[in-house]
């Protein structure tokens, strides 16, 4: 049978890394995002390296727009065996004393109601898949609060941490392994514009991995990959921190 891999956010980053290494493992990937310029560059990539993938534009921040991206999925896929929440990121700066609901519910929204969601819609997909894999996104944030102006981002993490160990337990009965990985300072596009401005700063959070670098979004990708594997057949509930060694200087 086809495996097949949904992967949201997965336009850029860390979610393309995982696009690329799942897609040379002989799945067919779908990739989702909001950005269909990242999203016809991306597929060009996968394209590239023979892998068959998908694109599906919906916002994850949006029930209705996930309901009605689902819609299409359901149409054209009989199953899934990987579903990687990779969408996410920290939303702005504020700090309690200045917070407001909109902000705050955008925060939550974009890392936690977004799991959340897309899971409970590919839940009938991944019943039907072999060896059956979830993988969400945490944070060192998620442990240690985060930088100040970043108390929400760190809590919507922490809420991830909680959901993976819920969602391992209900779904077990189905043969449906879920895990998180908890990502340290990955060089991504996301620092581009600090690197640029501030590059000072920004070689010195290598001060505080325990490795003298950061991640690379391919090292992320690479322990995601075991955790959907056989290999890791006996691993559910599971929290991996991807760190360097982040913060224990």
């Amino acid at each position: 049978m086809e495996k097949i891999a949904l992967i949201t956010g997965a336009t850029d980053g860390m979610g393309l890394a995982c696009a690329k290494l799942f897609g040379k493992n002989g799945y067919t990937v779908i990739i989702n995002g909001i950005i269909d310029e990242e999203a016809e560059q991306a597929q060009k990539e996968l394209s590239a390296l023979g892998i068959k993938n998908d694109y599906y534009h919906f916002d994850v921040t949006v029930e209705a727009e996930i309901k009605a991206g689902f819609v299409k999925i359901n149409a054209k896929y009989d199953h899934l065996d990987v579903l990687i929440n990779n969408a996410g990121g920290l939303g702005g700066r504020k700090k309690f004393a200045e917070m407001d609901m909109a902000f705050l519910r955008f925060v939550m929204a974009l890392n936690f109601d977004s799991a959340i969601f897309v899971t409970k819609e590919c839940i009938p997909l991944l019943k039907k898949g072999t060896n059956a894999s979830i993988i969400n996104y945490a944070s060192n944030a998620a442990w240690n609060g985060g930088v100040p102006g970043a108390g929400i981002y760190g809590a919507s993490k922490a809420a991830i941490v909680t959901a993976t160990r819920a969602m391992a337990k209900e779904l077990a009965e189905f043969n449906i392994r879920v895990n998180a990985v908890s990502p340290g300072t990955i060089d991504t596009h996301f620092y581009d514009n600090i690197k640029q401005t501030n590059p000072q700063v920004f070689d010195s959070w290598k001060k505080n991995i325990l490795l003298g670098r950061l991640g690379r979004p391919e090292e992320v990708a690479s322990v995601i990959k075991f955790l959907c594997s056989e290999d890791a057949s006996f691993i559910t509930g599971e929290i991996v921190q991807v760190n360097g060694g982040q913060d224990y200087l």
